[in-house]
């Protein structure tokens, strides 16, 4: 089943909590839908800040958003004011009080939306895809990831047909449900058109229980290898020594 179903689905409630907190009760369809509609609004508009993931959070009258981005800066602005502006456009579009939080993730590198993007922007710019993706791969494996998994689809370098190409360096077990497996799907927008572009990172194994609430004062997903050990992640043992 690893090999079928999406990494993060497969691990929620186990390592991996949800990116919507909220109970739905008589009206779960139109939240959800709005949901949807937050997230939409937020990537298109912040397109250029390269957001990695949308958490949204409800109480009865407020609805706390989230945004990890590895670029807070964009979103912020001078003073804040971009900010202030972007809370007034949310309270206009979902009708409630809306709570703005911005996370800046660390470690860029090891977000497998973030690499996935930065692959698909670098196709898009007539780069090659072979050149983009192993450089990807390289600057994830320095970061202390454990493995990398880049699976680049459609008609590659213009070609008539489509065709599919894997790239792995590492380790990356997806039926292991302790292992934290980071996963996107970009799709790259080209004059032949659009290629798919999937990301598997593997960033350790988790031990003991994980706090699944969205907490990202005490965040310890995105830091670097040599602090995981402290967020409930042991360090593969080398047996080839």
């Amino acid at each position: 089943m690893g090999q079928k179903v999406n990494p993060i689905a497969n691990r929620l409630g186990i390592i991996r909590g949800w990116d919507s907190n909220w109970y739905g009760g008589s009206n779960y369809g139109d939240t959800l839908l709005e949901d949807n509609k937050i997230r939409k609004y937020l990537k298109e508009r912040l397109a250029k800040a390269s957001i990695s993931r949308i958490v949204i959070e409800r109480t009865l009258k407020l609805v706390t958003i989230t945004i990890c981005t590895s670029r807070p800066g964009t979103i912020i602005g001078k003073g804040g004011e971009e900010v202030d502006k972007l809370k007034k456009e949310l309270e206009n579009l979902t009708g409630k009080d809306v709570q703005l939080n911005i996370f800046e993730v660390k470690r860029p590198e090891l977000d497998a939306e973030l690499v996935a993007s930065n692959i698909a922007r670098q196709v898009e710019g007539k780069i090659a895809y072979r050149r983009a993706v192993k450089m990807a791969v390289a600057s994830t494996m320095r970061a202390g990831a454990e493995g990398i998994k880049v699976l680049v689809s459609g008609r590659l370098n213009g070609a008539e047909m489509a065709r599919n190409e894997m790239f792995k360096e590492g380790r990356t077990p997806l039926h292991t449900l302790r292992a934290d497996i980071d996963y996107a799907l970009v799709p790259a927008l080209t004059k032949v058109g659009l290629i798919g572009i999937k990301v598997w990172i593997c960033r350790g194994e988790v031990y003991g229980k994980r706090d699944l609430a969205p907490n990202f004062a005490n965040n310890n997903e995105r830091r670097s290898g040599g602090e995981r050990r402290r967020g409930g992640f042991r360090k593969q043992k080398n047996n080839n020594r």
